[in-house]
């Protein structure tokens, strides 16, 4: 076999073929795109073994194990789609290998690609293949990953109007409980200041908690009038007109990222439910679309990537380490995951508590043994993932009865 070295930058790439024996063959800097790719093609066929002539190109192509630092761009996926056998090295994973190579701290681009080949040369067994996922479920996760992110803008924003609030106008924070709800920005909007709410009629209000399709109106409308007219303490003018303005703008961007993140999730439905396991994740207690779309998609639909349900839970971040040393034994959580896959795993958790009594129960267990809100929802989790990757791999729909029939709280 051959065994390459990818350490990637933005417009090149450092390269290292060596041989079976860790031999080096060939060291190349290649440009970014196209044209690096075809070049690399080249240097690889250019010094295949004489023997791999008779071989069929696509069993040739995977003879050759590549490790590169990433597992998505363009050139990924034409490494991937030429059949060599691609490994995605974590950094962290590189810098420990680089240590047993030299001591002496040095570092450069042509040195991580020794250790990159290096790594699938010796050690690729403990490593994973870049997954082979559909590329519905690569476009699914994309946008889910985006539909998130502008998620989390929006709560930064949040915070951001929540300080600024804060310092000026506390009144605005005991009158409204979602900074990002409609008709609190439409007030905010309209009246950014302590001045100017307090001039807000009662009609002017009721209108913009109708737009947003509130209940009780009249009664909603008279306490915010009268919250937003309280005394209070103010800052001197100059001061609240510079507060006024940065609510102003803050409002405007929480405004516009409702607006995407509503549009962003119609596409990520859409993306959902035309996958074939849309109904299969839909089943489980707790997903709906946007979460069952981030979950499938983090996980991917590739068969074969995870090889039981503990590499499954390790990738998730569900399952708990330990550092045994001696007669000291701590049990901890693990932070070294795919931590959008965590994030949804654990909003997954707390929803399924509602809708699966199994899982109801076994949170309850949890609670009754002392563990507390967060480590029992990791630990639900950590079973609703076992669950998710027993049906999986056998093809059974999801049953409440037989999924929590055998499963208790481990020590």
């Amino acid at each position: 076999m051959l065994f390459l070295g990818d350490d990637w930058a933005e417009d090149h790439h450092d390269v290292e073929l060596v041989d079976g024996n860790g031999g080096k063959v060939v060291r190349k800097r290649l440009p970014e795109g196209l044209e690096g790719v075809t070049r690399l093609h080249a240097l690889i066929a250019e010094h295949m073994p004489a023997d791999w002539a008779d071989l069929d190109p696509a069993d040739a192509a995977a003879q050759v194990r590549i490790g590169i630092e990433t597992d998505r761009g363009p050139w990924v996926q034409a490494l991937l789609a030429a059949g060599y056998q691609v490994y995605a090295i974590n950094p962290m994973s590189v810098a420990r290998y680089r240590e047993r190579h030299s001591t002496s701290g040095a570092k450069s681009d042509a040195g991580d690609a020794h250790v990159l080949a290096e790594i699938v040369r010796l050690d690729h067994a403990h490593h994973r293949p870049v997954a082979g996922d559909s590329a519905e479920a690569e476009a699914m996760k994309l946008v889910a990953r985006t539909h998130q992110t502008l998620i989390w803008d929006r709560s930064r924003q949040m915070l951001r109007l929540r300080s600024a609030l804060r310092e000026f106008f506390p009144a605005a924070l005991d009158a409204f409980d979602d900074l990002t709800a409609p008709d609190v920005l439409e007030l905010l909007g309209r009246a950014p200041d302590p001045t100017r709410a307090a001039r807000l009629s009662r009609s002017q209000i009721a209108a913009a908690l109708r737009r947003a399709n509130r209940r009780n109106i009249d009664t909603k409308a008279a306490d915010l009038q009268q919250r937003l007219r309280a005394g209070q303490l103010r800052q001197p003018d100059a001061v609240q007109a510079a507060y006024a303005a940065i609510v102003t703008a803050q409002v405007r961007l929480i405004a516009a990222l409702n607006a995407e993140v509503e549009q962003l999730g119609r596409v990520v439905a859409d993306h959902f439910g035309r996958h074939r396991d849309a109904d299969h994740y839909l089943s489980r207690p707790g997903l709906g679309v946007v979460l069952g779309a981030r979950v499938l998609g983090e996980f991917g639909d590739d068969p074969h990537r995870f090889t039981d349900a503990k590499a499954r839970k390790n990738y998730a971040g569900t399952s708990p380490i330990t550092r045994a040393s001696g007669t000291r034994k701590v049990v901890l959580a693990r932070y070294a995951r795919n931590r959008r896959l965590g994030d949804a795993v654990h909003q997954w958790a707390f929803c399924s508590l509602k809708g699966s009594p199994g899982a109801r129960a076994y949170y309850d267990t949890l609670r009754a043994r002392g563990t507390g809100h967060q480590a029992a929802l990791r630990q639900l989790g950590n079973r609703l993932v076992g669950i998710l990757h027993g049906c999986l791999k056998t093809g059974a729909a999801y049953d409440e009865t037989t999924a929590w029939a055998h499963l208790h709280p481990s020590s």
